[in-house]
Formats: structure tokens, C-alpha cells, sequence
């Protein structure tokens, strides 16, 4: 249906993850092209609503990351337009995006998630209010790629990491660090299609270790024993419906020695670069090329809201 559409693959943007969004934006769109669509690329600025109307497009892939991508704002601007697009819609991306509300969502389905403190700019962040001790971690409340995360061991980093924290969000999570392995389960089309296992070279898989080659080591499978590689899956798949995404995602879990997941987010826009985990997990556990994995999320394209 969307090869008669012309589509506007959206990257870019405003947020602190652009240059990251150029790439997957780059990739998808010789992918669409490679497999006969009609794609355009739109750089995502202030003027989005106007450049949409002047190109005429039918149909949008976001390959937005961050704020105002991967947050609902765009979705909801491609609803009044009544463009259809790929990915989750307006609520689950707000919820997906704003880890306090994604994680109370979590709580209220049985999901377990690390113990947490949420703070405003402003507010006092002592210790010995916590309800766990060191290490913890920092993070914004609303950024992707480890934007902004910091692991404190030691008392004296707290404040470099706040500052780090604050620049980007008014909020900010303190957070039980769970010590376990670092795995993703990727999801498309409302099931699981397998779980990789990350391995960085850095103290966590942070900003370097997903977009610099070399500097963490992908497995896959994951290595967990049968049973709980498919506890994994299903706790992924439960975590993007406790959210009521739709199309495809990628959840990130911890898994500790005991056989505990802990879900730490729902990549609702996940990467689609050389080096993004969605599309190496599709293709080794699904058997989908990266051109086959961007054909099948463009169609899957759509509108939440409809309006006669």
C-alpha cells in the first residue's frame, strides 16, 4: 500500500540526539529507496508543518530520536495533519519517553524495575533519604542514548553528575544500580524476535559505546540459559504493551544472576544505524535484511486518532 504514497522519512530534529537521528534517517531512506518506495528526506525543524504540506507527503517513517521526536509531539502534529505514521502512537511515546511515568506504568503492570528517587530542579538530593545506597544511578527524566546518566560510586561525584543530569531536564531520576547483564529484546509487530546481549568496553553501555564502533561487543543470542532467555522476551513484549505501543520497539532489561529482569526503558524509536541493535536482532532472529526490517515497519504505518 505505501509504495503508491510519497513518504517522508523525518530525522534530524532539535533534540540532543541529532546527529544520531541524521544517520538513521540516512539509512532509512536508501533503504525505502532500494526497495521501490518514494521516499524523501525532511530535516525536522520548527517549520515541520509547513514543509510536510509544500512536499505532499502521504506517509511519514520517523527516524527521530529524543525530544520532540520520540516524545508524542511529532506524532501528535502528524495526526492533525492526518498523516500516517510508523511507530507508537501520541500516549505511548509521551509514556515511553518520561522514564518516571514509564516506569509507574511498569510497577502497576508487575514489571519489575530498579528502585528510584525522582527529583525537580532545585531540590535537595541527600543520601541518606535514599532508600538504597551506593552505587546508584543519575539520569534525566526525558532523554535517550544515555544522554546525561551518570554512575556514582562515591559520594563525591554526586554533584557533577546532578549538574550533568540538569542540563538536560527539569527532572531527574536517582536509581538503584542493578548489576547485571545488559540485554535488548527486540519487538516488531507485537511479538519478540529475539535478545542480544551487550557487552561495552565502558563502565555501562553508554553514549560512545552505542555509535562508536568497536567499543562494545554484541552476542547473539543473549546468553541465557533457554528459560530465561524466553522470560526475557516475554517481560520485553509485556513492558511495550504496558505502554500500548504498536509496530515495533526495543526494550532494554537488565538481567541479574538470579534470573531477575529488570526493564530499564522502551526504545519506541530505536536506532536504525550501522551499528543499532533492532535491526542486527531482526536479522538473527527473524531473518529480516535491513531493507525487508524498513519495508515491514513503513507499512505498518498509521493514524491513532481517526477524524471523519
Amino acid at each position: 500500500m505505501m509504495k503508491s504514497k510519497k513518504i517522508g522519512v523525518l530525522f534530524g530534529g532539535l533534540s540532543a540526539e541529532r546527529e544520531v537521528s541524521l544517520k538513521s534517517g540516512a539509512a532509512v531512506h536508501l533503504a525505502l529507496v532500494a526497495s521501490g518506495y518514494n521516499a524523501v528526506t525532511i530535516d525536522v525543524g520548527r517549520d515541520v508543518a509547513e514543509v510536510l504540506k509544500h512536499e505532499g507527503i502521504e506517509a511519514a517513517f520517523i527516524a527521530l530520536h529524543g525530544r520532540y521526536g520520540e516524545d508524542g509531539c511529532i506524532q501528535g502534529l502528524l495526526e492533525l495533519l492526518q498523516i500516517p505514521y510508523s511507530g507508537s502512537g501520541v500516549l505511548a511515546s509521551a509514556l515511553a519517553m518520561h522514564k518516571l511515568y514509564s516506569k509507574q506504568a511498569f510497577a502497576a503492570s508487575g514489571i519489575l524495575t530498579a528502585p528510584f528517587r525522582c527529583y525537580r530542579r532545585g531540590e535537595d538530593v541527600n543520601l541518606s533519604d535514599l532508600p538504597f545506597g551506593l552505587p546508584f544511578v543519575v539520569k534525566p527524566v526525558q532523554e535517550g542514548s544515555s544522554v546525561g546518566v551518570s554512575i556514582i560510586k562515591e559520594e563525591a561525584q554526586l554533584a557533577d553528575a546532578l549538574q550533568l543530569a540538569f542540563r538536560y531536564d527539569e527532572e531527574i531520576l536517582v536509581e538503584q544500580y542493578i548489576k547485571g547483564q545488559e540485554v535488548q529484546v527486540g519487538i516488531l509487530e507485537d511479538r519478540p524476535v529475539g535478545a542480544i546481549e551487550i557487552v561495552p568496553k565502558n563502565e555501562f553501555y553508554d553514549f560512545e559505546s552505542k555509535y562508536t564502533d568497536g567499543m562494545a561487543e554484541h552476542i547473539f543470542p543473549a546468553r541465557l540459559e533457554a528459560t530465561l532467555y524466553e522470560k526475557a522476551q516475554q517481560i520485553g513484549l509485556a513492558a511495550h504493551r504496558a505502554l500500548g505501543c504498536t509496530g515495533y520497539s526495543r526494550v532494554d532489561l537488565l538481567v541479574t544472576p538470579d534470573g531477575d529482569c529488570y526493564v530499564l526503558e522502551v526504545n519506541t524509536l530505536p536506532g536504525m544505524t550501522a551499528l543499532s541493535l533492532l535491526p542486527e536482532i531482526a536479522a538473527k532472529g527473524a531473518g529480516l535484511s535491513f531493507e525487508a526490517l524498513v519495508s515491514c515497519i513503513i507499512e505498518s504505518a498509521h493514524l491513532s486518532t481517526k477524524v471523519n
